[in-house]
């Protein structure tokens, strides 16, 4: 083999390592975010994410007619399957004036404008 060729060798193998390299925190973020793996809402004030609590702490009410009110989105955790599924800790206050905190489960399909109030209920 020529020095031609050892140089060309050595510098193909330096790329490709640069390339291994750069390329690992985005492997990593998306091993996160797989699909079925339920990972952080890194942003629970993101407007989405609140505007998300606030909808489902009026479905609850729709059917329960218990005059919860919405307060915040506290915490939550996602999960990406055909849309996103997101479970919620969300503060409302009710009827009496206290204040609680309740899990919500709700699936949301953006590009079929779904969405369901798959589960509510008092917080452990």
């Amino acid at each position: 083999m020529s020095a031609r060729a050892l140089r060309l060798a050595a510098a193909m193998l330096l790329l490709l390592a640069a390339v291994a390299v750069a390329a690992a925190p985005a492997a990593e973020a998306a091993r996160s975010m797989l699909a079925g793996g339920w990972g952080p809402i890194k942003d629970v004030s993101d407007p989405h994410i609140q505007e998300l609590g606030g909808w489902a702490v009026s479905e609850h009410v729709k059917m329960a007619n218990d005059g919860l009110r919405f307060g915040g989105v506290t915490r939550g955790e996602q999960q990406v399957v055909s849309g996103m599924n997101y479970k919620l800790v969300i503060d409302a206050t009710g009827a009496d004036g206290t204040v609680a905190a309740y899990g919500a489960l709700v699936y949301e399909q953006s590009w079929t404008n779904t969405r369901e109030l798959v589960s509510f209920a008092p917080a452990n």
